[in-house]
């Protein structure tokens, strides 16, 4: 089974930018999903992107400040994140599937996370 690492985490002030990274441990052919979680709270959805790269979709709370992007022959993913609020804090993770959901249980194949903090 296709392993996947986070990395790009750190501490950001408001307004600043980080990119993430999610690398697969082979080449998958599944969409690429981005979610994450604050303490004490679910786990939501943040971004998708298909293999082909040509659907993505985005929650409402991220459009117009985060970007995925991907590049099959590297068997990556990114996340950048822009215009970054204290309300973006929370541990990042990736997830891999055959499908295109928004909902983590749809999800079988999880990387170990990556802390974003953003200070105010």
């Amino acid at each position: 089974q296709v392993q996947l690492v986070e990395s790009g985490g750190g501490l950001v002030q408001a307004g600043g930018s980080l990119r993430l990274s999610c690398a697969a441990s082979e080449r998958t052919q599944n969409a690429m999903a981005w979610f994450r979680q604050a303490p004490g709270k679910e786990r939501n959805f943040v971004a998708v992107i298909s293999w082909s790269g040509l659907r993505i979709y985005y929650a409402d709370s991220v459009k117009g400040r985060f970007t995925i992007s991907r590049d099959n022959a590297r068997n990556t993913v990114w996340l950048q994140m822009n215009a970054l609020k204290p309300e973006d804090t929370a541990v990042y993770y990736c997830a891999a599937d055959s499908g295109l959901y928004t909902s983590a249980d749809k999800y079988d194949i999880w990387g170990q996370g990556t802390q974003v903090t953003v200070s105010s």
